[in-house]
């Protein structure tokens, strides 16, 4: 098992849990439920940040309210915090991490630690020695969060982010239709410092679980509206793709979530590749159950699940519009 500051992640194997921002809120009690699911299914690395949700209700003002109702549970979850944005900007300005980790910390009023804090993305208008200075003499030298992470970078912040201080994880997308990190240095780098990654869409944003089958199923207003290989003109060619892997997954006998989270768990620590530790959002205790089912590959499958990518070429970029201008790797 994973481990990260000293604890266990997945004490039923890599059982994670992604609070993902919704359009839409659910019930605090059916977020409970799921959450509370998770845990028992061995699923305590817990992923938030402060912009899922409007400032007065987000994933820190849930979590506030669920380790208030259940502090038992506040010591077995690894809580991985994201922030440092400003107007949804990138913002590493010493002032903006004041606030935003100063804010985190207020909306969980003292309920739960922020095990790890990580900027969402990298500010290019200021040097990353200068926003990871802040946070490691202000806050984790005096014991205000655990750890620092780091999230959506390229190798090459990497390697300039381990000489300023320790760091416990970089948050990337990962998944069987995002691959970059093997290409473009950034699982090698992990690798090479014992910087585990945290994977984030390890689904594909839903599209590998098979049930988005054109645009329309994706809700107006839905972020992924913006992301090009969602767009009508891609959405067909990597449907073709999706579909090989729905087949695929019906003869292995689980569902396509199960075979997407699977895959990404056999890459960890595999052929020179660091930790791995994919973190799918869950909003339903049975969709937390799905995602927690870990499914055998074996070396013959994953060979074929191989060849299955290698005939295809997924188009379209993981981010649109300005959100695609923040993206490094």
């Amino acid at each position: 098992m994973p481990e990260i500051l000293g604890k266990q992640i997945g004490s039923t194997g890599y059982g994670l849990m992604g609070l993902t921002w919704r359009p839409t809120p659910q019930p605090e009690e059916e977020s409970f439920k799921a959450m509370k699911a998770s845990l028992a299914a061995g699923c305590n690395f817990w992923n938030g940040g402060e912009f899922y949700g409007t400032p007065e209700n987000n994933s820190l003002t849930l979590l506030e309210h669920y380790f208030t109702k259940y502090p038992e549970d506040a010591d077995k979850v690894v809580l991985s915090i994201k922030g440092g944005l400003k107007d949804m900007h990138p913002d590493g300005s010493p002032e903006n991490v004041r606030r935003s980790v100063d804010t985190c910390l207020k909306l969980l009023n003292g309920k739960k630690k922020i095990d790890i804090f990580e900027c969402a993305r990298v500010d290019k208008n200021t040097p990353i020695e200068t926003t990871l200075k802040v946070l490691d003499e202000e806050y984790v030298k005096t014991g205000k969060i655990g750890g620092i992470a780091l999230s959506e970078v390229s190798a090459a912040t990497i390697e300039k982010a381990v000489k300023v201080t320790k760091i416990v994880a970089a948050e990337v997308e990962l998944s069987l239709w995002a691959t970059d990190i093997f290409s473009n240095g950034v699982a090698q780098s992990c690798a090479r410092h014992n910087i585990p990654v945290v994977a984030y869409s390890p689904i594909g944003r839903g599209m590998l679980t098979g049930q988005i089958t054109k645009p329309e199923d994706i809700p107006e207003g839905d972020f992924r509206r913006t992301v090009p290989r969602f767009s009508p003109e891609n959405f067909g060619k990597n449907l073709e793709l999706v579909n090989e892997l729905v087949k695929f997954a019906k003869q292995k006998n689980c569902t396509p979530a199960q075979l997407a989270i699977s895959w990404v768990k056999s890459l960890s620590k595999k052929d020179g590749n660091p930790e791995i530790i994919p973190i799918p959002g869950a909003t339903t205790v049975e969709r937390v159950v799905e995602n927690s089912k870990d499914v055998a590959l074996s070396k013959e499958e994953l060979a074929e699940i191989d060849s299955i990518l290698k005939s295809f070429t997924v188009v379209g970029g993981r981010y649109g519009g300005p959100a695609a201008l923040h993206i490094e790797g």
